[in-house]
């Protein structure tokens, strides 16, 4: 007949075996080595520093989590109850100068050994390696939408940054400065860079040197209102001829047909220009995303929504229906002006 702590002890052991089984399941399906969102595939020196400071932190705490493990498993082996036992309590041990050292001295050398190893990887990531080539990008966080201008390229543009690879040969990182026109949010892209605030009145700055073109998707990650799930972050990496070209598209000025004149006139008579820009218009607002090359974009309300003719009808006819608590006001258009406004926005290419 076995006793009640073996009993005890083998159903603890099982269920920390399932435990361990069902994470490791969970992680292996939901941290796919292809996911746009994936801290364990760094694609960017930045991120790959907190990577590897990642690993080191995982690794001491993995081995001070195995020795308490096996401490307390010999514990409970080696003192279970047993049936022979009188009910008696064991001899008690009270005071031992190694003992108290141990806990103390090793404690503090394992917080000293990953506060240098924090501190390294933030000196590295915080430093400026600038170079004659490196683009310089400001964002601005808006709510919920982000604003990209690109002041020595004469580009302005929204929710979908685009940068150049950055290869060893030929390094061109991308330094971008965070503002914000309102409240708190946070820059985010996993797999290039670690988080980095934007504060209201208190500039701050990042920089990131993708080695592998691709999108790479992140997330504003300080709540910043109504809509803070839905302020999606895109960034366009492209090889650096790829780049160029869409830089030179971004700089030319909207062009318009003749067949979308009458949805011009109804965007230049109604709200939408105290909010939004139009290169070659009188539409000059700032308050909303530049709308010059609207369609040359893959989504719409930062990221909520695919950029089709249906989603961009549907955004002008009820925002709401797409983001809830979005600051754009339903338009109030008739069925006709509707229909016209929006061919007018799918020619801005």
């Amino acid at each position: 007949m076995r006793s009640r702590g073996s009993n005890n002890w083998r159903f603890v052991s099982r269920q920390i075996f399932v435990w361990l089984c069902c994470a490791a399941a969970a992680f292996a399906d939901q941290a796919p080595a292809w996911s746009p969102t994936n801290i364990f595939a760094p694609a960017s020196t930045p991120a790959k520093s907190i990577f590897g400071l990642s690993l080191f932190v995982l690794a001491v705490t993995g081995v001070v989590f195995l020795v308490v493990f096996t401490l307390l498993l010999y514990s409970v082996v080696k003192f279970r109850k047993r049936r022979n036992d009188d009910g008696r309590e064991p001899p008690q041990v009270y005071g031992s100068n190694q003992v108290e050292l141990a806990w103390t001295i090793i404690p503090i050398l394992i917080v000293v050994a990953l506060f240098m190893a924090t501190a390294r990887v933030i000196a590295s990531v915080q430093k400026d390696p600038r170079l004659d080539n490196a683009i310089e990008v400001v964002a601005i966080g808006h709510q919920f939408w982000w604003e990209y201008r690109y002041p020595g390229l004469g580009v302005v543009t929204a929710n979908e940054l685009h940068v150049p690879v950055s290869d060893d040969n030929q390094p061109s990182p991308t330094f971008i400065k965070l503002l914000s026109a309102d409240t708190d949010h946070s820059f985010w892209v996993p797999r290039l860079a670690g988080k980095t605030d934007l504060i209201p009145n208190h500039p701050n700055s990042m920089w990131i040197d993708p080695h592998e073109a691709g999108v790479y998707l992140g997330q504003c990650a300080q709540y910043c209102g109504t809509q803070h799930a839905k302020m999606l972050l895109r960034v366009y990496v492209q090889q650096r001829g790829d780049f160029d070209r869409w830089i030179q598209e971004q700089r030319q000025p909207a062009t318009v047909s003749s067949a979308a004149s009458q949805g011009q006139r109804i965007f230049e008579t109604t709200a939408c220009i105290n909010c939004h820009t139009v290169e070659g218009t009188v539409a000059s607002g700032r308050f909303g995303p530049d709308l010059t090359h609207l369609m040359s974009r893959d989504t719409i309300a930062a990221g909520a929504a695919t950029n089709t003719p249906e989603n961009l009808r549907q955004w002008i006819l009820n925002p709401d229906a797409i983001k809830p608590g979005s600051l754009m006001p339903a338009m109030q258009l008739s069925d006709q002006d509707l229909n016209a406004l929006t061919a007018y926005l799918e020619t801005l290419r």
